[in-house]
């Protein structure tokens, strides 16, 4: 072959290797393959279902959700929170209000999808119904030491610099990464919609209910015409956090109105040492087992792990042996534990407390202003878990006096 065939051959080669493949469309995928397009790369992203497709999540966006969302994207949001009723139980109920909005609250569906829409803006590529059975880093699928082979359910392979998992906690990459989780929760939620009378009582508050059960609670979360109301705890008692859920919904009123849709999904939580890349495959959001422990709020913790995801597999594409593209996985999984893992290692302490001393958290967030101020800073983004417990000493002596 002539030198010129061989230049030929070789850019046909590359031409057919993704900088960046993204394995799910969720936040943290869109998120991730927004980062690497916008840094100019050519990047894939990979979808199992047609979209918009409804996910179980009560679709609050709090500050640090809206800071981590690309620029101008213009949130979808069917209310804004200026207000919340805590109650524990059902009893002891009290609203706390605020002049400023609190936090927002979206449709996953049309969230997602308009996520999907600014990383294709970007420049990435969209291919949905791609399921992956595997993936490989070694062996007669792939090329060179270079490149990540992306297996699909028909067979094809997907040739990548840089693999990125986002395909939810019991997804193929998390498997492959070897991805170990310590907590799991039971969701059960139910899309109810209301008549304009019982909407209009709902707007602009929401409803935080502390649970029967060790470490669960309730929410109700008004979007116009349709209420999401549901509930959490840990898995084990599937029975008891359905009951709680019936009990909820009858003691709000709403028993007598059909939901248009009633799910439920398993939240799971990363052990303290858990991995986050295998060679040139990184992991985030729900794959990763990234959320924060106490409220399980997981969209902030896609976006910000997604945005993390896709800049350092852009410096994974680029590394030219094994050894840098280790070195770039462990920045990021370095940079993944400075910020979410603190804050999750606060909520799991955090956890620890509430199902101990449900009585003790609500007295203190409906009669002590401190707290609820810490309450709304923490929904606008203005600080966090991780922020207040290291900053303020108050903080510090109440939750040690907490835990004993």
């Amino acid at each position: 072959m002539s030198s010129e065939n061989a230049d030929a051959g070789h850019e046909h080669e590359e031409s057919s290797v993704w900088d960046v493949v993204v394995v799910g469309a969720g936040p943290a995928g869109a998120s991730a393959a927004y980062a690497a397009a916008v840094a100019g790369r050519k990047v894939l992203l990979l979808e199992k279902a047609e979209l918009p497709r409804y996910k179980t999540c009560g679709g609050g966006i709090i500050g640090f959700s809206r800071d981590a969302l690309p620029p101008g994207f213009e949130l979808p949001l069917k209310d804004r929170i200026h207000a919340v009723t805590f109650s524990l139980n059902g009893r002891l109920a009290r609203t706390r209000r605020s002049k400023r909005v609190l936090f927002g609250l979206i449709n996953r569906p049309e969230f997602d999808a308009g996520l999907v829409e600014q990383a294709q803006k970007a420049g990435a590529e969209l291919r949905t119904g791609a399921t992956v059975s595997r993936v490989e880093q070694h062996g007669a699928a792939v090329p060179d030491r270079r490149t990540v082979a992306v297996v699909l359910a028909g067979g094809e392979t997907v040739l990548a610099r840089a693999v990125v998992g986002a395909d939810g906690s019991a997804g193929r990459i998390g498997a492959h990464v070897g991805v170990k989780l310590d907590q799991v929760d039971l969701g059960l939620e139910a899309e109810i919609p209301v008549p304009p009378t019982v909407a209009e009582d709902w707007a602009g508050r929401v409803l935080i209910d502390w649970g029967p059960m060790p470490g669960s609670y309730g929410w109700v979360f008004p979007k116009g015409d349709t209420l999401t109301v549901g509930v959490i705890s840990a898995r084990g008692d599937g029975a008891g956090t359905k009951r709680y859920l019936e009990d909820f919904v009858a003691r709000l009123g709403l028993a007598g109105f059909e939901p248009k849709i009633s799910s439920g999904h398993l939240t799971r939580c990363r052990s303290e040492d858990s991995p986050l890349s295998r060679g040139r495959v990184l992991v985030c959001g729900d794959a990763a087992g990234l959320l924060e422990p106490w409220t399980r709020e997981g969209i902030s913790f896609a976006l910000r792990s997604g945005r993390l995801a896709g800049e350092w597999a852009v410096r994974v594409a680029e590394a030219h042996d094994a050894v840098d593209a280790r070195r770039q996985a462990l920045n990021y999984a370095f940079a993944i534990k400075a910020g979410l893992g603190v804050e999750m290692s606060v909520g799991r302490r955090m956890l620890k407390l509430f199902e101990r001393r449900p009585g003790v958290l609500h007295a203190v967030l409906t009669g002590f202003r401190p707290a609820w101020n810490a309450f709304a800073g923490i929904t606008r983004g203005t600080t966090s878990l991780a922020e207040l417990v290291r900053s303020h000493p108050l903080a510090q002596r109440a939750l040690s006096a907490m835990d004993r």
